[in-house]
């Protein structure tokens, strides 16, 4: 690769520079996927256009595209603009390939191409393009990036090693979609230091008063954008910051309005046309000069070759429009629609956003365009399109089957989960359009679905039943169980926060389960504690509960706050009228909470025979996200018996489809399970930093109520790993979250990361409050680690008898839980305290004393003298000398060889 280039250097981004050149020289020689993750305005799409530079003068072939915000609805145009370039290489692709491309981007007639042979197909013609030589693929805006490419392209980032194709893309934060936490490697663009800050407005404005200049660089917070575009609007004479405490990004906005609104009316008319057409074509009977001023204005710029348009940042397209009327907007809508085929979805679909009242002929030609979307592969589009068609749909006959077919489309998305009909067919007339919308919707959610497709669906059923209402009805509650299923399983603050405002919106307190769900379920953190009691009330009424779909929701209401015991039963009956044949949904989640519960209780060999029946039931009737459960439920037992293999596999299975779909939950199912597994091999780095992605931004973050089932694995890889002070920290925030206060197993834990954080002598008081919980046997493999974890402090207090007596208790539930790397770990501290081993081999060696021992053994795995020394609270100097006498004993000479000697080697009295 040839010399980073410099000419187009950027202000305080030397690291981030530097991550890129590390990229782009990984690609070059074996390719790689990295997205650029930060807020709008602070330099992602000049690290883009550095690195496209960089890459092209290094001789790699650049492709580029991007996302437009107000094209998010027209599938594969994403992947239109990164294939067009490449018609002669498309033109020479096997058939089966070049059909797939063909058929996805409209060049072609055909069945709907399978996913998978997509991404294969358009692999193929990356190599293709690239030749001998490295291709970059560069996209910007990824958030706004049609849903089918922009699985099709998270699919196919996951499958460049080897490959010599790169993908660099962008994201802008707190947008959601498909790339948003989907598990890719990023790097993360910040606001820039304070010194970097002066030195970029410095070179952009020499001339600027010191307290202007000041004023700026309060204003603009670190963000490069802001700091070249904010001293436009700050005079000399301004005392303060023109707009107080607004955003960086809503100021930007701001500041591009004011230049939008100074403009000549016709300048401001072709701009709205090209904002709402995103291609950026330079249309014929545009006149150069009607877009002088604003290129002038530094609105957008003209390519001096091509003539096409660009605008310089999304916030001045996203300005624009926002300026813009609604029938100004309308009047565009038809103005573009005209300039594309008859039948194509882009005429459809402005169309629509130029209708202003129902149109039969205009929902017509949504639901015909619907059907192309679904044969080319986009069936999620293809859902867009018929509710839209429905909306638009004058009479109730037209409106109830598009919205039907809708429904029927929705399943064919997410699996054959039931017949959709019967649903739709039990509400008559008005009530079609939010029972339709929330038929599709559980259907999604309970295969997998995009998360945001689905919360986009929820809220607009919402608004379609917002009104006056004196009571809540079965239409209104369905709509709210579906959403809350769907913020939890995507488990973001924005999703949590859309459902709360809808609950305001709506003006009465949600009815029963309802209520019990969305405190206890959705943020039982937050909100459990309020409604503890009344659940158990509810959980005691369970046996005379003959609805099997509220007992189900009882279980779900109980599923974090460790009260499933108490629905064990019910639930059991629920599986039975499964097997039957009767309830299957309903079965199939009753399967997933019994799972859920046998992981904590211990009854792992029954999870296991239970998730094998469970996941049966699944595939045959297309529930993903429930058979991901399951697929957690076998990881979680593989993790703790160390069965490594069995745990990377479903772990990479989880992710590979949540990932593309937002499901965040899954993802932090996957993360837990990896988070044990790397505990139980002594991998504490690693596992903290699986279990860190669980419970972030917080400890207890309220929108993700899974971190209520890692928090001792946090606080003890967070301590195994040296992080003294984290875990300390970690402790501290857990007392204070008040979780204890949710349930005895909650209180075990919040007191046993007190003792693992505690100094000597007081973690005794902390550990004896842990193991001294009512019941704690109910959760055997945690009170087992606490026992385990307990003895090691004990031990190093000299405290050698209470150590065996707990090593004793915790090596006999993990012999009998079957989890050997614990057993391992848990003789091993035995062997320490002077227990003789229960198969000693005299040989001819020098006996070694417990704590050599144990060092040496701990070095026969292959670990270091500082990771040993973190795991047993050593310093590494002293781990350094027992080793150093160990040697001589065993009569070795290397670590090597140590397994093989301590095999023979006896163990001194105590």
């Amino acid at each position: 690769m040839p010399e980073w280039i410099t000419s187009r250097a950027l202000v305080g981004r030397a690291r981030e520079l530097g991550e890129l050149r590390v990229f782009l020289d990984g690609v070059a020689k074996d390719g790689g996927c990295l997205l650029l993750v930060g807020e709008a305005g602070v330099g992602k799409t000049s690290l883009l256009a550095v690195a496209a530079d960089h890459a092209a003068a290094a001789g790699m072939r650049v492709l580029r595209a991007s996302g437009v915000e107000f094209e998010a609805e027209v599938g594969f145009a994403g992947l239109h603009q990164v294939v067009a370039p490449l018609a002669a290489e498309l033109a020479a692709l096997p058939a089966p390939s070049r059909q797939a491309i063909s058929v996805a981007v409209g060049l072609a007639e055909g069945a709907a191409p399978d996913r998978l042979a997509l991404t294969n197909a358009l692999l193929t013609l990356l190599s293709e393009a690239a030749g001998r030589d490295a291709l970059l693929v560069v996209v910007d805006d990824l958030q706004w990036l049609d849903h089918a490419s922009a699985v099709l392209l998270g699919t196919l980032a996951r499958r460049l090693a080897g490959s010599r194709i790169g993908l660099l893309g962008v994201v802008r934060t707190g947008e959601g979609g498909v790339f948003e936490d989907a598990g890719l490697p990023e790097v993360t663009v910040g606001p820039l230091a304070a010194a970097d800050a002066t030195a970029l407005l410095t070179e952009a404005f020499p001339e600027l008063p010191p307290r202007a200049a000041q004023q700026v660089i309060a204003e603009a917070q670190g963000n490069p954008l802001a700091l070249i575009e904010l001293p436009a609007h700050t005079g000399p004479g301004d005392a303060d910051p023109p707009f107080g405490r607004t955003p960086v990004g809503r100021r930007l906005q701001l500041t591009f309005a004011r230049r939008i609104q100074g403009l000549p009316d016709r300048t401001r008319a072709q701009l709205l046309l090209a904002a709402l057409d995103g291609s950026g074509a330079l249309f014929p009977e545009i006149a150069p000069a009607d877009l002088e001023p604003a290129e002038h204005a530094r609105l957008i710029h003209i390519h001096p070759l091509t003539r096409s348009i660009r605008f310089r940042h999304p916030l001045t397209r996203s300005a624009v429009v926002e300026l813009s009327t609604q029938e100004e907007r309308r009047d565009v809508h038809r103005q573009l629609a005209d300039r594309h085929p008859a039948d194509s979805e882009r005429r459809a679909w402005h169309l629509a956003e130029a209708a202003s009242a129902p149109d039969e002929h205009i929902a017509q030609l949504l639901e015909e365009a619907a059907l192309r979307t679904k044969r080319r592969g986009d069936p999620v589009g293809a859902i867009g399109l018929l509710l839209r068609a429905a909306e638009l749909s004058p009479g109730p006959d037209a409106h109830h089957r598009r919205a039907m077919f809708a429904t029927y489309l929705g399943a064919d998305v997410t699996g054959d989960l039931t017949d959709p009909r019967a649903l739709v067919a039990r509400l008559p007339g008005q009530g079609h359009t939010v029972t339709t919308a929330v038929a599709a919707a559980a259907y999604m959610v309970n295969s997998g679905g995009d998360i945001d497709t689905i919360h986009r669906l929820l809220l607009g059923a919402l608004r379609n039943a917002a009104r006056p209402i004196a009571a809540w009805d079965a239409p209104l509650s369905e709509i709210v169980y579906v959403m809350q299923a769907n913020c939890a399983f995507g488990s973001r603050a924005d999703l949590v926060g859309d459902y709360r405002a809808a609950l305001d919106r709506i003006g009465l307190a949600p009815p029963g389960i309802l209520d019990l769900l969305g405190n206890t379920f959705l943020e039982p953190a937050l909100r459990a504690g309020p409604s503890l009691a009344a659940l158990d009330e509810a959980i005691a009424g369970i046996g005379e509960q003959a609805d099997h779909a509220h007992a189900v929701r009882l279980g779900i209401a109980a599923l974090y706050v460790d009260r499933l015991t108490g629905c064990r039963t019910a639930l059991w009956r629920v599986v039975e009228h499964g097997r039957a044949g009767g309830a299957i949904a309903s079965a199939i989640k009753a399967f997933a909470l019994l799972g859920f519960d046998g992981v904590l209780s211990g009854d792992w060999d029954a999870v296991l025979e239970l998730a094998d029946e469970g996941l049966a039931f699944t595939t045959r009737h297309h529930y993903r996200l429930l058979g991901g459960f399951l697929e957690y439920a076998q990881a979680m037992v593989a993790a703790a018996r160390g069965d490594r293999e069995t745990v990377r596999r479903l772990a990479d299975g989880l992710v590979a489809w949540a990932a593309p779909n937002s499901v965040g939950f899954v993802l932090q199912l996957a993360a837990h399970a990896k988070a044990v597994d790397a505990l139980s091999h002594g991998e504490f780095e690693s596992a903290y930093r699986h279990a860190a992605e669980i419970c972030a931004p917080d400890i207890v973050p309220t929108h993700k109520p899974a971190a209520l089932w890692v928090l001792l694995d946090l606080v003890e890889a967070a301590v195994r790993a040296g992080r003294s002070a984290e875990a300390r920290t970690h402790a501290d925030d857990i007392r204070n979250s008040g979780v204890a206060e949710i349930s005895p197993r909650l209180a075990m834990v919040a007191a046993a990361v007190e003792g693992m954080t505690a100094p000597d002598p007081s973690f005794r008081e902390a550990f004896d409050a842990a193991l001294a919980t009512p019941r704690a046997d109910r959760w055997p493999f945690a009170q087992a680690r606490i026992r385990l974890a307990y003895a090691e402090r004990l031990r190093r207090a000299k405290a050698q008898s209470e150590a065996r007596h707990h090593l004793a208790n915790a090596l006999d539930t993990f012999e009998r839980l079957g989890a050997a790397p614990w057993a391992a770990r848990a003789r091993t501290e035995l062997r320490a305290t002077g227990t003789p081993s229960a198969h000693p081999a005299p040989g001819p060696a020098t006996a070694l004393t417990p704590q050599e021992r144990e060092i040496a053994e701990l070095a026969a795995t292959g670990l270091t003298n500082k990771q040993i020394a973190a795991r047993l609270y050593l310093s590494p100097r002293t781990v350094s000398s027992h080793l150093y006498h160990v040697f001589p004993k065993l009569g070795v000479t290397s670590r090597a060889a140590l397994r093989d000697a301590l095999a023979h080697s006896p163990l001194s009295p105590d």
